[in-house]
């Protein structure tokens, strides 16, 4: 694909490659702290003797806690894109069609490597793939 040159200016992205290795510093302190706290719960929980509802209630906590974590590597994963987009000369284009990104979509998500259009297809299409898979108890 022939992409087009998109100018932003040096200052903007100094500032936003500042931004995202501290967003992705972040995401690292907090996806470590996080492996810590479950082991420490882990082992309390191995310590004692849990009642069939407080097991409930951990695998419930442990479920939210894998989503979030899953999110946050995508989110890192993102990040270490718009990095190496910096890298490339190519940050402010969309991976998906090359078109320009809007300034205050980078300044809002810096991580941004699609048009907002783009994103909303992503999402829609994500969405959609997970509703059509049969339920369990299909």
């Amino acid at each position: 694909m022939n992409i087009p040159a998109r100018r932003l200016d040096a200052a903007f992205l100094a500032c936003q490659r500042q931004r995202l290795m501290n967003d992705r510093d972040t995401l690292c302190e907090s996806l470590r702290r996080g492996e810590e706290d479950r082991r420490v719960i882990e082992q309390a929980s191995h310590d004692q003797a849990n009642a069939s509802e407080d097991r409930a209630q951990d695998l419930a906590i442990e479920e939210n806690e894998q989503i979030l974590v899953e999110k946050w590597m995508q989110r890192r994963t993102a990040i270490e894109r718009a990095l190496v987009k910096i890298d490339e000369g190519t940050y402010g284009l969309s991976d998906v069609s090359g078109k320009a990104i809007p300034r205050a979509r980078l300044e809002a998500f810096p991580e941004s490597v699609r048009t907002i259009t783009e994103e909303k297809q992503r999402i829609k299409e994500t969405r959609g793939s997970v509703s059509m898979k049969p339920s369990p108890a299909s």
